[in-house]
């Protein structure tokens, strides 16, 4: 283990892009990032993985439907079949290793897409509420709350049981995925937080941008990277003590 963190990132056919405040987050929890573009392998994630003491997948482009069995909405945004490739395939490096990973919007849909979940492909036209989940304002503008699930990680987190996040997304989980369990929930239903149902493999996933939050005075947002760097400090003490049970295999 090490305190380098794989952050998963896009990119078009010449250019990676990633905000750069994913990176700040990491470096402020005393983690050193690493960023991954989509991968013409991606079959060398582990090989990538090795390397590592965590996995960060972060924001971006939609999900491709395809890989949930459903067909694409009208309101479907840009996808990167590509860079869906790589994150599942490093997710499933990540469960074999049970190295801990942190999901952050996209990160959360990847994921629940990786256990078999669905998502909505446009919450305005296939969930609509009056809760602001795309907000036009600024990312660090807290826009609707959600109630945390005591006992979790995210509460252990963030020592809250319940906060207002930032928001700018279309896209949510719809049906969870098999070993996932909720842990956060808007006004509206909609889900805004789930971890692994797997006390071995620490995963914790949002649906709001923590890494947008980090400088405020709350320590709601940093508590979720503490927790993040704290996890991987504990995983690098019990690294010599693998376990031998058998772990099911993720979506590919």
């Amino acid at each position: 283990m090490s305190k380098l963190i794989a952050i998963s990132a896009t990119a078009d056919t010449s250019k990676i892009s990633l905000s750069l405040n994913y990176a700040r987050s990491l470096e402020g929890a005393g983690l050193v990032p690493m960023i991954v573009p989509p991968l013409t392998d991606p079959t060398r994630a582990g090989d990538i993985l090795d390397s590592v003491g965590g996995l960060l997948l972060t924001g971006g482009e939609d999900v491709d439907p395809k890989r949930y069995g459903a067909p694409p909405h009208p309101k479907l945004g840009k996808i990167n079949p590509q860079r869906d490739a790589t994150e599942l395939a490093l997710l499933e490096a990540a469960r074999d290793r049970r190295l801990p990973v942190l999901a952050i919007c996209r990160g959360i849909q990847i994921l629940n897409v990786a256990f078999g979940g669905t998502l909505y492909q446009d919450l305005p036209s296939e969930h609509p509420s009056a809760v602001g989940h795309d907000s036009p304002r600024d990312a660090a503008s807290r826009t609707h709350d959600v109630t945390i699930t005591a006992g979790s990680r995210l509460a252990a987190a963030t020592g809250a049981a319940a906060m207002a996040v930032n928001s700018y997304h279309h896209q949510a989980v719809c049906h969870v995925g098999a070993g996932l369990r909720v842990t956060a929930i808007a006004g509206d239903g909609v889900i805004e937080g789930v971890e692994v149902d797997d006390p071995a493999w620490w995963v914790l996933a949002v649906q709001w941008h923590p890494e947008d939050l980090t400088t405020e005075v709350r320590s709601w947002a940093r508590g979720i990277f503490k927790a993040f760097a704290d996890e991987i400090a504990r995983a690098e003490k019990a690294a010599t003590r693998p376990s031998s049970a058998p772990r099911p295999g993720l979506a590919s």
